[in-house]
Order: structure tokens, then sequence, then C-alpha cells
């Protein structure tokens, strides 16, 4: 199956699938997901903010000319969710934990990097990635369904298959499959061309969900960041994953701080993916398990993004 260009804005994938795609898919630049029918149609996540989100919503009435029935939230993080209040009239569906969470963190705590020491690396990579994003205003509407494994919805007959695979990253992960044309939307357990993050979960956990979803032989696959790809995508992201935490385990054990770890590690075929820093993040995510904490045990973001701030200043794009 043609992909489709990796372009700003609406890109049709199937007779009843499309996508929203925002490149370069950095920091809060995250993709959306459509199934149309012929009485409305199905979101898979909102945007970062409500600008963002309008755009979005502006794009998919003019491509499907149906009203928006049903969201689904693939996880917590506000660049996935934060656009749901300019939907209140749609069935809003997602994990179980996804509500948790997504109540557990207001878009206010943004507001914390304003008042952080404008000298802190970490705060000022921060904001420079915030920075196109507008937080006012912002109200959260959780899902108001949820589940705990797994839920189908139907659009024109077909099956829109919903699955848990969290934690991996986040608690409440949730993909969308639509079985009879290929397509696949991962949330965030794919982040294609860009370096990943992940919060709750550990990265045996991961593996193993991008493992069930390369079993599935999907035509296409939305990632919650990055381009349209096939089952490469899927595969590229495991080896990945499995790489920096391969070599993360060698930087502990050599008792290495997370960030020079990380510089020592070779990107080698992901050396052009953007932002690269963020190995670091995951590095520490990896020392979190080497030290036996519990998979949501806290990382202390802002230090973890200074020591970012510090590997894009050693080793610059």
């Amino acid at each position: 199956m043609r992909l489709p260009p990796y372009v700003h804005g609406w890109v049709r994938l199937t007779e009843h699938a499309g996508a929203f795609l925002q490149p370069d898919g950095g920091l809060g630049l995250s993709n959306a997901g459509v199934v149309a029918g012929r009485d409305g149609t199905t979101l898979v996540d909102t945007f970062f903010d409500l600008a963002h989100t309008r755009a979005l919503l502006a794009a998919v009435a003019e491509a499907t000319r149906r009203p928006v029935r049903r969201v689904l939230n693939t996880h917590h993080n506000g660049d996935h969710c934060w656009g749901n209040q300019l939907c209140r009239e749609a069935e809003i569906v997602g994990h179980r934990r996804c509500r948790e969470l997504m109540l557990a963190f207001p878009p206010a705590l943004l507001e914390h990097l304003r008042t952080v020491p404008p000298d802190r690396p970490g705060a000022a990579l921060l904001r420079e990635g915030l920075a196109r994003f507008d937080f006012r205003g912002i109200e959260l509407v959780p899902p108001t369904v949820v589940f705990d494994d797994r839920l189908t919805a139907y659009v024109d007959g077909l099956a829109l298959e919903l699955r848990w695979l969290g934690p991996a990253h986040t608690a409440g992960d949730v993909v969308a499959w639509l079985p009879d044309e290929g397509v696949l939307f991962t949330g965030d357990l794919v982040f294609r061309q860009c370096a990943p993050l992940g919060w709750e979960g550990t990265f045996a956990r991961w593996i193993e969900a991008l493992d069930a979803l390369i079993a599935l032989r999907p035509a296409l696959v939305v990632p919650g960041h990055g381009p349209v790809g096939g089952v490469e995508a899927l595969e590229e992201q495991r080896a990945y994953l499995a790489y920096v935490v391969g070599e993360a385990r060698h930087g502990f054990a050599r008792g290495l701080s997370p960030l020079d770890a990380a510089l020592a590690i070779d990107l080698g075929p992901y050396a052009d993916w953007a932002e690269p820093e963020r190995i670091v993040f995951l590095v520490a995510r990896a020392y979190r398990e080497l030290r036996g904490e519990p998979d949501d045990a806290p990382i202390d973001f802002l230090a973890v993004a200074d020591a970012m701030a510090e590997y894009r200043r050693r080793r610059p794009r």
C-alpha cells in the first residue's frame, strides 16, 4: 500500500481511514487518526492545545463532511487529549488508567516552567519546545467510557479494535486497529524518525507490545509522532528500544551517569532522528529498572531535562 507524504495536515489512507500529521513530530507535535462512516467519524486523539485541535477538527470536517461522534484517547499525555473539550458532544473512550492519569496532570502544571530560574538549561530547552503552544483555557475532559483490556467499536460494520498494551510508553497505552483495511493507529507506542520518551512501564513490556503489533502485519502504521509507515515502523522502534536498553546496561554496570552513558552510545542509523537528546531520558528510565524500582516511580524530569540540554550542547545535531 502506498505511503502518504509526510506533510502537515490531512492525508487519506484508505476508504474509511485518514490521519492529520504534524511534522517534524517533535515535542507536542503528535498525529491524529480518523475512521469515517456514513453517520459520523471516530477521531483517534486530539492535540496539545485548542488552536491546534481546532485546525484538526476543521480539516476532518472538510474531508469527511461528518460530525465527530467518538474520540479515542490512546493515552493521557496532553498532546493526545488536551483538545477533548472541543468534542464535548462526542463519546470519549480510553483505558481506565488513561482517565486516572489525565485527571492527575492538569495543564496548569506546565505553568510551573515559568517559575523555574531561566538559567536552568532544562527549563530553557522545554520552553523552547513548548513555545508554539498556548495552554490557556484548556479544561480537562477525560474519557467517559473506559475499558480494561479490549473493546471493539463499529464504523459502518467495520470493526475498530481497541487494545490495551500498557504499561509501556504509559500505563494506559491503547492502539486502534482497523483489520479490514490494515490500518493501525499506535499512539506513542511508536515515534517514527523521532527519539521516543516513555513514562510508566518497562522496556520489556514496550518491546512485547511492539512484537504483538508486528504480528498483526498492518499495511499502514500511523505513529503517535512522525511519518506514516508500514510494519517497518514497528520494527524500527523495537530495534531502537532494544539497542538503547542494552547500551544502558553497559553504562549502568560501569557506574556512569545517565548523561555520560547516553553520550557513549553510538546512534548509528538513529543519528538523524529528531530530538536525539531524549536518549538521556530513556537511559534514566532504564536505570530506574536496573535499580529495581517500580515501573511508575517518578523521574525528576527537570533534572533529566538539564542533562538533555547538556547532551544537545556536547553533541549537536
